[in-house]
Parts: structure tokens; C-alpha cells; sequence
């Protein structure tokens, strides 16, 4: 059997390492000549990976069983598509894909089923009197990016002007949607929905950069401390999402806010989180969801009962760095063989320039963390900000330690 996996970061790594130990031989597709997971796959191809036509002559040459990714919402599209056109396994249509990859057509579905959300407005240009229907402050997207990229916070007209055209540059399809501001606690729910049940299997806090005008996550922290009356919500709007969107064996990921008595939904995709989301999930409630998800695209039945892994505070840390040309890493991999570091993940490659801190996709690295307590995780953190470093060509350390905060 062979598999064709699209994009080579992260998570793309764990799931070729399990591909390759169910004896499936493996192609990998990347833009990216040096992608990190370049070394693992049988055999790979660089390539523009949202070119329809290069992906199936690919997939028709090489003879390949099935197509998949992981993590990756705008790649799976891609996936669903080549995999329709070639009648491949898929756990998800093409029309589905569509569905939740594009933020304008997934708010159309929210606002059909009475999936709470804030308002909204599509709009092909800036038209002030349309504007004039939302209330400030309003949140600027493009429909089809990731990684909160160009996803910003207006005050003012001013501002809203020049996030929108930032969002339309970085839109593949130039499409914008500006939604009103809801004040809240950003919470992230890992799902999996089998035979058409939702079932919730890790519910974690995103905390971001504190910026005015972004939303970069710096941390992914099990257990989210919420109310029950929330807890009931989210599995409520969970099962509604699966229904509505047609899920039948999926993944599913749900980003919402919450402010103590009701719930707005950002957005979701029908994919696992990304980076190292199956880690925290993973170390959260023994459930692999990166073996699940190729078990159902082989058309198996997963593993998804949740199992006693007995860790009270599961956190995932994402290093970032001042801007510069980066060379190398110091500390990590020590830290790693104490155990104060879970497992640590680059995300960058040696000579990559970086440019600050923009979007959640200028992360450098991450680290997992396991700990008993708050108190035993804010004691490893200190080691790790004392004794790690994210050095530049220029021998200086880039590491932001600032964005990297000890919890309450």
C-alpha cells in the first residue's frame, strides 16, 4: 500500500512515522525543499501543494492508495479534491471541505442552524455603509488563511481600512469577512465524531500574545477551567457542528469564546489541531488522534475512548523570536533528557529568516510539558527560560521569553 501525504511540518512527522510502522510506503509533497519532515517519506516531491493538477499527475504516477494530511485545513481541501476527482478513500467531500475551509461559507452554515457566533458581514469591498450595521470593535479575516494570519482586532475606521486590505492580500481568493468583537476567554475543544457522534476528548485554553490588534497563540494549557453550564454548551454546539456540516468519521476542532454564561463560536475545521495539538491531546486523555484519523481514512474503526493518563496539568509552550537569520538551538534537547521538557519540537530550519511576531505561524519551536501542578509546571518553565536559547547567525539569542508567561 501507498500513501501520498501533502505538506512536511510537525505533525505531517508523526504521521509519517506511523505510516511507515503500518508498512505503507509513503510520497510526500512540500513546497519546501527543506521541510522538516524532508528525510522520512520513501520518496518526495517539491512542489506547490495547492496545484490541483501537479497534486492528481502525482498521485496518478506514483499509484497511490489514498491521499492525507493532518493539522492543516486549507491542504485538506486539496486532499478531498484530488482524492474525489480519483475516487480515493476520503473521511471528508469535497463539498464538505469547501465548507469548512472557507470562513464565509461555514458562517452562512452557523447562522442556518443556529450556531452562536458573532454577527457578521462578506464583503467584495470596504462599504461604510454596511460597516455601519456591525458594532466596533470588529475583527478583520481573510476567508481561506491559517495560523491567525491577518486576523486583526479594528477600533477605529482607520484601522479597519488598513486590515482590510491587509486581509485581502493574504486571502488566496482575495475574500474578507469582518465580524463584530466578542468579549471572552478563547477556549480550544478536540473532538471526534464516529458513526455521527460527537465525542469531546480534550477541552484546553488558548492563551495569546497580549496585542491589541492580533491573536497569536503562545500556549495550549489542559485543563480549561470552565463551568459546567459552559462544558454543556460546548458539547451541545459540538454535535450540532458535526450534523450540520454532514460529519460522519471525522476529527473536529472547535474554537470558541466563552464569558462564564454563553458561548460564541470563532470557527472550526474537520481536521486535528495543529502543531502539536496531537500531543496535548494525546497526554491529556490517551487518545492518538493522528492514528485515528488514518484508521478512518482506511476505513477502520478508531480507538477514541478516552484513558486514565493520570497528568493534571498538560501544556503546550510555543517558543517565538525577535527577528534575525536563525542558526541554531541551545538547551532544549538537555532539558528534554531531565524530563523538564515533555518533548520539543522545531519548527523552523537552520537559516530561516525570521520576522517577529506577527501570526501564530512565526513560531519557532514548541515544547510539550507535563506537570502535577501549576506550581510544578511555573517551576519548569523557569528552568526552561533560564537555560534554553534560540541563537542567530550573529551568535545573539532571539528567544522572546516575554511571550512566555508563568500561569495563574
Amino acid at each position: 500500500m501507498k500513501a501520498m501525504v501533502i505538506a512536511g511540518g510537525v505533525p505531517q512527522m508523526e504521521l509519517l512515522r506511523q505510516l511507515k510502522e503500518r508498512k505503507i510506503e509513503t510520497v510526500l509533497l512540500d513546497g519546501n525543499e527543506n521541510c522538516l519532515a524532508r528525510a522520512i517519506p520513501d520518496k518526495f516531491y517539491k512542489v506547490n501543494i495547492f496545484n490541483v493538477l501537479y497534486v492528481k499527475k502525482i498521485a496518478v504516477d506514483e499509484k497511490v492508495d489514498f491521499i492525507i494530511t493532518v493539522c492543516a485545513d486549507q491542504v485538506l481541501l486539496v486532499v478531498a479534491e484530488v482524492s474525489e476527482m480519483l475516487g480515493l478513500p476520503c473521511y471528508i467531500g469535497y463539498k464538505q471541505a469547501q465548507d469548512v475551509s472557507d470562513k464565509i461559507r461555514m458562517k452562512k452554515i452557523f447562522k442556518e442552524n443556529k450556531i452562536p457566533t458573532t454577527k457578521y458581514l462578506e464583503l467584495e469591498s470596504l462599504d461604510m455603509n454596511e460597516i455601519a450595521k456591525l458594532n466596533y470593535p470588529l475583527v478583520v479575516k481573510p476567508v481561506d488563511a491559517y495560523s491567525s494570519k491577518g486576523v486583526r482586532k479594528a477600533e477605529t475606521e482607520k484601522e479597519l481600512i488598513a486590515y482590510y486590505n491587509e486581509a485581502k492580500k493574504i486571502s488566496r481568493s482575495g475574500g474578507v469577512i469582518v465580524e463584530e468583537f466578542f468579549e471572552g476567554e478563547e477556549i480550544s475543544v478536540d473532538a471526534f465524531v464516529l458513526n455521527g457522534k460527537a465525542h469531546i476528548l480534550s477541552i484546553t485554553n488558548s492563551e495569546k500574545v497580549k496585542d491589541k490588534d492580533r491573536f497569536v497563540i503562545f500556549r495550549g494549557r489542559y485543563p480549561a477551567a470552565i463551568p459546567d453550564t459552559i462544558r454543556n454548551q460546548i458539547e451541545d454546539v459540538a454535535q450540532k457542528i458535526a450534523d450540520s456540516f454532514g460529519l460522519v468519521n471525522s476529527p473536529l476542532l472547535v474554537q470558541l469564546l466563552h464569558n462564564n454564561e454563553n458561548i460564541s463560536v470563532l470557527e472550526f475545521c474537520a481536521r486535528t489541531g495543529g502543531n502539536m495539538k496531537w500531543l496535548l491531546i494525546k497526554n491529556s486523555c490517551g487518545v492518538d488522534v493522528i492514528t485515528a484519523t488514518i484508521d478512518i481514512t482506511l476505513g477502520l474503526v478508531p480507538d477514541i475512548t478516552p484513558k486514565e493518563v493520570n497528568n493534571n496539568v498538560v501544556v503546550n509552550d510555543f517558543i517565538y523570536c525577535k527577528p534575525g537569520v536563525f542558526d541554531h538551538f541551545e538547551g532544549f534537547d538537555e532539558l528534554v533528557e531531565k524530563g523538564i521538557i515533555n518533548e520539543f519540537h522545531p519548527v523552523r530550519t537552520k537559516g530561516t529568516e525570521m520576522h517577529g511576531v506577527t501570526s501564530s505561524s512565526d513560531r519557532i519551536a514548541g515544547m510539550n510539558i507535563i506537570a502535577d501542578s501549576v506550581d510544578e509546571y511555573n517551576k519548569k518553565l523557569r528552568i526552561i527560560l533560564d537555560q534554553i536559547a534560540v541563537i542567530d547567525t550573529e551568535g545573539n539569542d532571539m528567544t522572546r521569553r516575554d511571550l512566555l508567561p508563568e500561569m495563574n
